[in-house]
């Protein structure tokens, strides 16, 4: 279970992004997060200064499953992992031991202090509209169109497509297959790596 302990924290704490704040005070996945405009520092709650930024596509009807877009060509990311303390198997075996004596039982486990926190939403989106080429297209293009405060270009690439195993299939024939459309070619092949999890639950 040690080795899968990652997986299920960093992802599970991306599809808690829905609901969950990051440094701005919006959730990690919202429709306002706050940019300061070409006017300078945000003054207030009233709008002047700053405009509002969205990473995310929910569907008003019939959501779907949550898909995930991610720039992970940077030291810095959406998802932070850290490790104080790296996963160590210990064992209680020994016959001198209190625990051994009185019940006769072994103690085998793992110990570790690790945690995963938000890093920058720039450079993650969401959607839970269909995965398929426009909606897939349009995440892109949103999410490279992001800019720093005062209008700053932040060259974002998206690298990554994570999804949950009811989006397999739509995953890999966009970003795997060669031809579509009855022979056309695919135009988003290999523009980013699919990821598959079990570690995504519903938003």
């Amino acid at each position: 279970m040690a080795g899968i302990h990652p997986d299920h924290v960093v992802f599970g704490l991306l599809a808690a992004g829905f609901t969950t704040p990051c440094y701005d005070g919006q959730n990690f996945f919202d429709t306002e997060h706050p940019v300061v405009d070409e006017n300078g520092p945000v003054e207030g709650a009233d709008g002047r200064n700053y405009r509002l930024v969205s990473n995310m596509n929910v569907p008003a009807e019939n959501p779907g499953p949550a898909w995930y877009l991610l720039d992970t060509s940077r030291p810095i990311r959406s998802i932070i992992w850290q490790e104080r303390e790296n996963y160590e198997f210990q064992a209680v075996t020994s016959p001198t031991d209190d625990q051994v004596f009185m019940t006769d039982k072994y103690l085998y486990g793992v110990r570790a202090r690790v945690n995963a926190g938000f890093g920058l939403w720039q450079m993650a989106y969401a959607s839970r509209a269909p995965l398929n080429k426009a909606n897939y297209e349009a995440a892109r293009t949103a999410m490279q169109r992001q800019v720093f405060d005062k209008g700053r270009p932040l060259g974002i690439k998206p690298t990554v497509l994570v999804v949950p195993p009811e989006l397999e299939g739509a995953a890999m024939r966009l970003l795997n297959t060669e031809h579509v459309d009855g022979g056309n070619s695919n135009e988003w092949k290999g523009t980013a790596k699919p990821i598959v999890t079990p570690f995504l639950q519903a938003a």
